[in-house]
């Protein structure tokens, strides 16, 4: 059995497991005012563990769209020609970002993150990309805080004292 197989039915015990937890335990827990509702707390996770069975069932079965060859594609010699560098940097990055999202405000913290990855990973045109990095931040921002009601604070926990 090739490894993807291996994988795929990992995959699939997992997504039973998971599914399991969606549509029979979760659901037991929900008030009754809940229960009325449309949309369950548990509806995503059931689409979820449906379709990541559907599609691990569907590798198991070699049902695929597109039979391809990857044995011919990979080289696995070049695997330490990669900048694993910039990836250390990059997840260094993630984690300085989590903690300091509290601090330095969602919007800030988020634009410095977003730019200086951007500049890590080589990005030549740095006004284009700024003015995005900006937009997109503000607009993520505003969709989260204003639209789904879930706070978050957009300016740095020093400038709470002067706003």
């Amino acid at each position: 059995m090739k490894l993807e197989k291996y994988i795929a039915l990992i995959l699939c015990l997992i997504f039973i497991l998971y599914g399991y937890e969606a549509f029979f335990t979760m659901d037991e827990l929900l008030p009754p005012i809940l229960k009325r509702n449309p949309v369950w707390p548990s509806t995503f996770p059931k689409i979820l563990a449906a379709f990541g069975f559907f599609i691990s069932i569907l590798i198991l079965l070699n049902i695929e769209i597109n039979e391809v060859n990857t044995s011919e594609n990979l080289d696995y010699k070049k695997v330490t020609n990669h900048s694993y560098f910039k990836v250390i940097l990059l997840i260094l990055g993630m984690v300085l970002y989590a903690l300091n999202l509290r601090y330095l405000g969602f919007i800030f913290s988020s634009f410095l993150f977003l730019s200086l990855s951007s500049f890590l990973l080589g990005e030549r045109n740095f006004v284009k990309c700024l003015i995005i990095i900006l937009i997109s931040t503000i607009s993520i921002w505003y969709l989260v805080n204003e639209v789904l009601g879930i706070y978050m604070n957009p300016y740095p926990l020093f400038l709470k004292v002067f706003i």
